[in-house]
């Protein structure tokens, strides 16, 4: 399970500057396929972004929404030796759809004493990514010597697209950003940088930066909140 919450700060012409936060999101997430050899993995998830959570003032919805997401990943190692600095090569694919638990809200706005119905669209959501891992590089093809620092990042490009498919605005049907940056990771936690570029007109019109944080509870607390909640992650000696 994972948590998930967002500050965004928007500096918009002829309206100034504005910072709030982004509705909280949790994540229960099941893995389905697990293949190390065949380098492929996939994931079901139920994404909810929790409604109210948020600031208005950056347009956090007042509804919460539900997203049932497939995620997949597939390494590159298969290429013969002969293609082998593309074997670190990785992408990875997100399909899901999003839809609100209400259909419609109405908000009133004490300030200019105007009731408004606000309208919760569906979108088919999806993207992927295509990365570069240092790390495999290191273990998997051949070891340059590089600082760990270096050794230790995955440089990437991130589409993330969603496409309205019901409860229509009016406006551009597909919005997304395309996201060029680096992921730096070790056993305690990752850090990512990216640039936001927006894909149409719709999308927005300037370049924005995101950074993330995450935290390997395995890694920090081996012997507490890491353990498995399940079942355990070593088998018993005395099979």
């Amino acid at each position: 399970m994972d948590f998930t919450e967002g500050l965004i700060d928007l500096d918009v012409p002829g309206l100034g500057n504005t910072t709030g936060f982004l509705n909280l999101g949790t994540s229960f997430k099941y893995q389905i396929v697990s293949d190390a050899e065949g380098e492929l993995a996939m994931s079901g998830a139920l994404v909810v972004d929790w409604g109210g959570t948020g600031s208005r003032v950056v347009d956090a919805a007042p509804f919460t929404t539900l997203t049932p997401t497939w995620y997949a990943g597939k390494g590159f190692g298969f290429l013969p030796q002969s293609m082998k600095f593309l074997k670190p090569f990785g992408i990875t694919v997100q399909l899901g759809y999003s839809f609100p638990t209400e259909s419609s809200m109405t908000t009133f706005d004490e300030f200019t004493r105007v009731r408004s119905t606000i309208s919760g669209p569906q979108f088919l959501v999806w993207g992927g990514t295509l990365q570069y891992s240092m790390p495999y590089l290191k273990s998997m093809v051949v070891n340059f010597g590089f600082p760990d620092f270096i050794n230790s990042l995955t440089p990437l490009v991130e589409l993330n697209l969603e496409t309205q498919t019901a409860n229509f605005d009016g406006g551009e049907r597909t919005t997304g950003t395309m996201n060029p940056g680096l992921i730096y990771n070790n056993e305690k936690y990752q850090m990512s940088v990216e640039a936001i570029i927006p894909m149409n007109r719709a999308s927005g019109d300037g370049v924005g930066v995101i950074a993330a944080l995450h935290l390997h509870l395995d890694g920090i607390f081996p012997d507490s909140l890491g353990k498995p909640l399940f079942g355990s992650a070593e088998k018993s000696t005395d099979d």
